[in-house]
């Protein structure tokens, strides 16, 4: 399995996920200039990985000038063919921006940039403590979306405290439902404003990162 991470201008993650996927996971990882368009030495086994950081400066709206880029013409097409497609934090935005996954992210309830390690949990109900570093990571969508979320099982993560249980004291950002992360309804498609890349090497004393990449991107199935 191969990695391919998008630089856009203002990304500030990058180099912190290549070196997670690389050096910390072992595997091989490609960085992606946004201007090209070539992804054709990745195949629907591989995924593609926009990271964190202030795409364009997060003018008009976080990734709302990033989704017209090339590359991210290439990434729609490989989606569309079944490619897995990992948007962290910025790349969720991007990814809600381009219409790969529903409903946007919108400024923090607090109305602050908030960075600190948070616990969110999956299906398997682990708690795990991933940093987060944002301002608009407010998950909102309408009801009708988010019934149809809940109901496909399209939310892959929620915050949550240390035991696993979800509260609004437990919600950074205000989000609905307390969602961290969802996936697009083929399953191949998933965007978090946590980090993951943030927790992943034991220098940090905090490996709960590798569990993220790996359930979502390497153990899982290749949609069909």
């Amino acid at each position: 399995m191969k990695f391919g991470v998008v630089v856009f201008p203002g990304s500030n993650c990058d180099a912190d996920m290549i070196h997670a996927l690389r050096d910390d996971l072992g595997y091989e990882v490609t960085a992606l200039w946004h201007k090209d368009r070539d992804l054709s030495m990745f195949s629907t086994s591989d995924c593609i990985v926009l990271p964190g950081g202030f795409s364009y400066g997060d003018y008009l709206r976080c990734g709302a000038i990033a989704r017209f880029s090339p590359m991210m013409q290439s990434v729609v097409s490989f989606s569309e063919k079944g490619g897995k497609v990992l948007g962290v934090c910025n790349g969720f935005q991007i990814l809600c921006e381009a219409g790969l996954l529903p409903g946007v992210l919108l400024r923090n309830e607090n109305m602050k940039f908030i960075c600190k390690n948070v616990y969110i949990k999956g299906t398997d109900g682990v708690p795990l403590k991933i940093p987060i570093a944002h301002g608009e990571g407010r998950f909102y969508a309408d009801a009708e979306t988010l019934e149809l979320l809940e109901t496909n099982g399209q939310v892959i993560y929620r915050y949550c405290d240390e035991n696993g249980e979800l509260s609004a004291g437990a919600n950074p950002n205000g989000s609905l439902n307390n969602i961290a992360g969802i996936t697009n309804a083929r399953g191949n498609v998933f965007g978090m404003m946590p980090h993951p890349e943030r927790a992943c090497n034991e220098q940090l004393s905090n490996l709960d990162g590798r569990k993220v990449l790996k359930d979502l991107l390497v153990n899982a199935a290749v949609p069909a």
